[in-house]
């Protein structure tokens, strides 16, 4: 098994497993809202269970597997592979379980279950990052750094009865410090190759709006007015550099307009999160966090996996006509939890399953492309 393609490098079955969680949970929770079905939980709620799951199952998932693949990249090593990558995903899995029957596990295997993977995979890369930082290509990869650990206290926040509502801020506001970082990389890379178009870069401007970003992570534990205002410090940041980096030509393509899609729908969503936490924001259901999670996690991670599972396995660069589908189902389910919900409240149930469907599709029809891609070799003979 170690020796497969699908245990060469981290991305490979973890976006096997992105796919599979990213089908099969939304549908769960879908069903589990409408009362239509009983997940026999113990120790932890529904609601627990969904923010737990579709970040640290789906989430983690894809952010364990592109770190794992970014960051043996970035320090120029071999990365985690083989027998080490299958005991990564075997952690995962048992993870699923853990979760599933958190509250009749005795206490030192449930806190075992539930983090081995995590702590494994962020301890990995950390020691990479940290071993190997002065062959590093990256300067400000001490944010990654400063956010692994904090991932682990967020995650058992959120199963913590009296801590939730911290812990799923306080994880909110780490996968958007990782989607912070990874925009200003990216977006700036794209452009440059694919345009031959030069952004924009202040150092005052991007080390400000990621300290802010990573000052956000804890807004949760802010007085209320405090930590408002870091939301809106970080969104105007972010808003004043997406103007100034040409959003018109980078939204006049499909490839790179998702990024500048995901960017600006980042910058929505502080915007939106200063007003909540001010408990001005009039919404039904929690309409900022799903900003944030389907238009920009939703649309921008489809994309990235499309953009690696090719580039990385030797293919050239290509959004098909499915995988045009596969985020327009991401975009209607988007439609259906963002709009239908408020301007159509008692159907909220429909809606709510309707999201679940569109996002779930997605998932489906990227599996379909994907999944034969990362099981098999490379296509131009390298080994990884």
């Amino acid at each position: 098994m170690r020796e497969h393609p699908l245990f060469l490098v981290g991305f490979r079955p973890f976006f096997v497993l992105t796919i599979l969680s990213g089908a099969a949970l939304p549908l769960l929770w879908a069903l589990a809202f409408a009362g239509k079905l009983n997940l026999h939980l113990t120790g932890i709620s529904v609601v627990q269970w969904h923010v737990h799951e579709m970040f640290f199952g789906f989430g983690w998932a894809i952010l364990g597997g592109f770190l794992l693949t970014a960051s043996k990249n970035w320090v120029k090593i071999r990365g985690l592979h083989g027998g080490w990558l299958v005991v990564a995903v075997l952690m995962w899995l048992v993870e699923r379980l853990g979760i599933w029957f958190y509250g009749s596990l005795p206490g030192g295997l449930r806190l075992l279950a539930v983090n081995a993977f995590i702590f494994y995979v962020a301890a990995y890369i950390l020691w990479s990052l940290l071993y190997y930082r002065k062959q590093d290509s990256f300067r400000d990869n001490y944010f990654f750094v400063i956010a692994l650990p904090l991932f682990i206290v967020a995650k058992n926040l959120v199963l913590s009865p009296e801590y939730y509502i911290q812990g799923w801020m306080m994880t909110l506001g780490l996968f958007r410090l990782a989607f912070v970082v990874m925009f200003e990389r990216t977006i700036t890379q794209f452009m440059k190759n694919s345009m031959e178009v030069t952004l924009i870069r202040n150092p005052y401007l991007d080390y400000g709006i990621k300290f802010f970003a990573l000052i956000s992570v804890f807004a949760g534990f802010m007085p209320e007015g405090v930590g408002a205002a870091v939301l809106l410090i970080a969104g105007l940041l972010l808003g004043i550099r997406f103007v100034l980096w040409n959003p018109h030509k980078g939204l006049s393509t499909f490839a790179i307009g998702l990024s500048y899609f995901g960017y600006l729908a980042l910058t929505v969503h502080f915007f939106l999160e200063f007003l909540r936490v001010q408990n001005q924001l009039p919404s039904i259901g929690a309409l900022s966090v799903h900003v944030f999670t389907f238009l920009c996690m939703g649309v921008v991670i489809p994309a990235m996996m499309i953009r690696i599972a090719q580039g990385h396995t030797g293919r050239k660069l290509l959004f098909t006509g499915m995988d045009r589908v596969a985020i327009a189902c991401m975009g209607a389910g988007a439609f259906f939890r963002l709009v239908m919900t408020q301007i159509q409240p008692q159907g909220y149930f429909m809606w709510i399953a309707l999201a679940g469907i569109g996002w779930a599709l997605c998932f489906i029809l990227l599996g379909i492309r994907l999944i034969p891609f990362l099981w098999q070799p490379r296509i131009d003979g390298k080994v990884h």
